[in-house]
């Protein structure tokens, strides 16, 4: 067994979700915000068994889109400034973490 766990975006999760669950797996979710941004986004834990843990993988990326790129004036200084600088950062998509899972009991 591995258990998945995927951080993804709260506009892109419900995606997931019903794309989980329309290939017949489930998830537990809990609300989370983090990142540079501090953006609101969902984990979700999937239990799954490790030949099936490609199918999940696959599910998560294309249910995800692609990430989007925002740029920025260095703090302080005004965007219009000829000393501005411009930064890349990437939103949107998932983080996944996968490990492998000792012991799945139910009660």
């Amino acid at each position: 067994m591995k258990m998945v766990m995927a951080v993804i975006p709260r506009d892109e999760a419900e995606d997931v979700l019903h794309a989980l669950i329309n290939a017949g797996h489930t998830a537990t979710f809990t609300e989370s915000r983090g990142g540079m941004l501090r953006q609101a986004q969902k984990t979700l834990f999937i239990a799954v068994r490790a030949r099936d843990l490609p199918k999940i993988l696959d599910i998560i990326c294309s249910s995800c889109r692609s990430p989007a790129h925002v740029e920025s004036a260095e703090p302080g200084r005004d965007s219009l400034s000829p000393h501005s600088k411009s930064v890349k950062t990437a939103l949107g998509g998932a983080v996944v973490f996968v490990w492998d899972l000792e012991r799945f009991e139910t009660y």
